[in-house]
């Protein structure tokens, strides 16, 4: 039996304790006060359980982002995770039905937070020697995309030799993720020409006819074969029933599993063309998240884990995935990348989100012994 795991047995409700009290901290994206309050809540947490203190990167717009290290060593293992959620204040509630435990963000992502921050205190309570130093990099605005938390993540993911993401599991399989998509955002505009739609509709050009003809192209470049999906979401336009639309706007979401696809992607809806004669198309967008493709860095660090989860009695199985993560970021860097090391359970960004809380000591072992192997190597 790992001594790990036992210490963190015996942890476990301390350990559900602490993930209700981050949990019951609501932290929707877009509520900076909220945030930060909850990011309040970790650093005491951290402060308390671990014995150290935040380095605290302040955002005037979503809510600071926060940095932990523990050791002294030169080289460093990297933690990242989030405590954004895309759940509104008062809209789910903490509860604990059965063997599983309810709420906003449990298993999107608190639940990898609070496991990481057991696997370091057991490492430490139990005296294992250590010639990593560990960072965790705990973030604001993952769910919105990264946009102020990308550059500190990639330049903390430049000073590491692994990076490990506390994301869940696949529901499901709970399988590890050695691979996820990469991400494009884009706004197609149409501008047309306004015309009455019942004495001079010759002279109009309809950019909702335009958006309609868009639409189907875009379609079209969905390729699962290869990875690539294509999603018109969001489609608008016209002004009044009787005018023929001058104006139309469609926001597009592109995801794909390799850099080369994303670079091709990217050139094909830049330079969308207009089937009516005088539309005009601008494009704005790209690719904001890089895709996380499986290297054999990534092969390496599975099967380390794998041998850790084997020593626990659990067998662990590898996937990619459609979804995004800050491990994009750092995987497309080159550094070894693995992700999935979080809590597990279901039902991400959907109203019966929930951990099975017998797990939470088992994934938490999980992660301190992958830790323990790459901190003691060599």
């Amino acid at each position: 039996m790992s001594t790990l795991f036992s210490y963190l047995t015996r942890s476990r409700d301390a350990l559900l304790a602490d993930l209700e009290r981050l949990v019951r901290a609501e932290s929707p994206s877009d509520q900076k006060r909220a945030v930060d309050e909850c990011g309040r809540v970790l650093q005491r947490l951290f402060e308390d359980r671990i014995g150290v203190r935040a380095l605290i990167f302040p955002q005037p717009v979503v809510g600071n982002h926060l940095w932990f290290s523990v050791g002294n060593a030169d080289r460093q293992i990297l933690i990242i995770g989030h405590f954004d959620t895309v759940w509104d204040t008062g809209r789910l509630s903490y509860r604990v039905e059965g063997e599983n435990a309810f709420g906003p963000g449990i298993f999107d992502m608190k639940g990898g937070l609070i496991q990481a921050m057991w696997a370091v205190r057991a490492i430490r309570e139990l005296g294992f020697p250590l010639n990593r130093k560990i960072v965790f990099l705990l973030t604001t605005d993952e769910e919105v995309g990264s946009p102020t938390s990308r550059e500190i993540i990639e330049q903390e993911a430049m000073k590491s030799e692994v990076v490990l993401v506390v994301e869940p599991p696949v529901a499901g399989t709970n399988a590890l993720k050695t691979g996820r998509k990469g991400l494009g955002q884009f706004t197609v505009r149409i501008k047309g020409k306004a015309a009455h739609a019942g004495n001079n509709s010759q002279d109009g050009i309809s950019a909702v006819r335009e958006m309609a003809h868009q639409i189907l192209f875009l379609d079209s470049l969905t390729d699962h074969s290869v990875g690539i999906t294509v999603n018109a979401g969001i489609a608008q336009g016209g002004t009044r029933l009787n005018v023929i639309a001058e104006q139309a706007e469609i926001h597009v979401d592109v995801r794909v599993a390799a850099m080369s696809e994303a670079d091709r992607m990217v050139s094909v809806i830049r330079h969308l063309t207009p089937v009516l004669p005088g539309a005009l198309i601008s494009v704005e967008g790209g690719i904001i998240r890089p895709p996380m493709e499986r290297s054999e860095a990534t092969e390496k660090l599975f099967s380390l884990a794998a041998a850790c989860g084997k020593e626990l009695g659990v067998t662990l199985t590898e996937a990619t995935v459609g979804g995004g993560s800050d491990g994009n970021f750092t995987a497309a860097l080159g550094i070894p990348t693995l992700d999935g090391l979080g809590a597990v359970g279901k039902g991400a960004h959907a109203e019966n989100e929930q951990v099975v809380i017998g797990q939470l000591p088992v994934r938490a072992a999980l992660l301190g012994e992958l830790i323990l192997k790459i901190a003691t190597s060599d």
